[in-house]
């Protein structure tokens, strides 16, 4: 079967998903249980790719899905869909917090992805990288001049 059925039935499983997907999109984050987080998922990041093609057809089809929540739809076609235009997919990500008391359901955070926040960790390692190359042949220098102090030693 291509979804997990959640132990409800289709109308208040396709309406738990919505509720969650909005909750996702307006708050960024949330938390639930692993298996929910994972079919959530899916429907948060076929949100947003309908907020990235930004066409007539995708925000209908986005209000329909999200029970005509206008304020929803805006947020996902104005600030989100400029947050992930150049990325292609996994807008989500899911956090394990470990064991729920009572009923032992594995609890997760599914929170939006941070777009800014890469990209600045990515431009810190690439300023660092040349860093290290630096130490590493200083490193190597200083063992030369040392293995060169050592053999002079030795001949003399």
């Amino acid at each position: 079967m291509a979804y997990r059925k959640l132990g409800r039935d289709n109308k208040h499983r396709r309406s738990m998903l919505a509720t969650q997907t909005k909750q996702v999109i307006m708050n960024e984050s949330i938390k639930t249980t692993e298996t929910r987080a994972k079919e959530t998922r899916k429907f948060v990041d076929k949100m947003i790719t309908y907020g990235k093609k930004g066409d007539l057809v995708s925000r209908r089809k986005a209000l329909a899905f999200l029970h005509n929540d206008k304020e929803v739809v805006n947020k996902l076609f104005n600030d989100l869909a400029k947050r992930y235009e150049n990325r292609n997919g996994g807008y989500t990500q899911i956090l394990k917090l470990g064991e729920r008391r009572g009923d032992d359901s594995m609890m997760v955070i599914l929170k939006l992805v941070d777009e800014e926040s890469k990209t600045e960790v990515k431009a810190a390692k690439k300023e660092e990288a040349p860093k290290k190359v630096e130490a590493k042949e200083e490193k190597k220098a200083d063992t030369k001049k040392e293995a060169k102090k050592d053999v002079k030693k030795e001949t003399k």
